[in-house]
């Protein structure tokens, strides 16, 4: 396990599922972390305390992510109270789960606000305080690239969150920050609620992968910490699939 002992992290959306299981993992490596969260109060606290419990620094913000002056006070919180950040994960994620020709404007704007613009805003808030070194790893899924049911306007969101993740990568390099990105397959989190058939959602989420079991929110965080580890330095603008086979498997 790579020691992350002495940086700072701040997980958007690190309250519940896979991103309060990257929070843990970065916590457990010697980070200090910060989250924010939204709604869900009892579900932050909750993550605070165990966040803490592993001996280090944590920070719960609420801040809503579809607000651009939000993001920029959020970062202004987080660095005045934590110190400068060393790592970003974008993880917060939202979506309006349609059809296309049953989407309304209002759901589309919704979905890409917070699924990718605000990764963007993250990003170069992140860029303005990090040192040299830094990391930023956003979360994706295989909806990017597979066409699932009622995923039409979370699934674009998540394309351009990759392709937003290989121009920062490129455009962030000479700031010595290094951009990635994390595929998340179907996971057991309360996220699947969101699907209009979750009961087919979650049997597929739950049932073994060509690995030989399903896929853990903490399978996803190990890899996010890795890629914040000094071993992965050369890695840019790359989205690694965490999926156990499972989207290469004819089933």
């Amino acid at each position: 396990m790579s020691s992350l002992k002495g940086k700072v992290a701040l997980v958007t959306g690190g309250s519940r599922g896979i991103g309060r299981a990257i929070a843990l993992e970065l916590a457990r490596r010697g980070c200090d972390v910060a989250f924010n969260y939204f709604r869900n109060h009892e579900a932050a606290r909750e993550a605070e305390a165990q966040i803490s419990a592993a001996g280090v620094r944590c920070l719960r913000v609420r801040a809503h992510l579809g607000e651009p002056e939000t993001i920029a006070e959020m970062f202004k919180k987080v660095t005045s109270e934590l110190g400068p950040l060393s790592i970003l994960v974008n993880n917060a994620a939202s979506g309006v789960m349609r059809p296309a020709a049953e989407l309304e404007t209002k759901h589309w704007d919704w979905t890409l606000d917070i699924n990718a613009r605000a990764p963007w805003l993250c990003a170069i808030e992140a860029s303005k305080v990090m040192p040299e070194g830094g990391r930023i790893v956003n979360i994706s899924s295989p909806g990017s690239f597979k066409v699932l049911p009622d995923y039409f306007a979370v699934g674009v969101s998540k394309a351009a969150l990759e392709a937003l993740t290989r121009y920062l990568a490129v455009e962030l390099g000479p700031k010595m920050i290094a951009v990635n990105g994390v595929s998340a397959s179907f996971v057991q989190t309360d996220a699947l609620d969101a699907f209009p058939d979750s009961n087919a959602i979650k049997q597929i989420a739950s049932r073994p992968t060509p690995a030989g079991r399903a896929v853990t929110p903490e399978d996803v965080a190990r890899v996010v910490a890795w890629l914040c580890a000094d071993d992965t330095w050369m890695i840019r603008g790359q989205t690694i699939l965490v999926d156990g086979g499972e989207t290469i498997s004819f089933r």
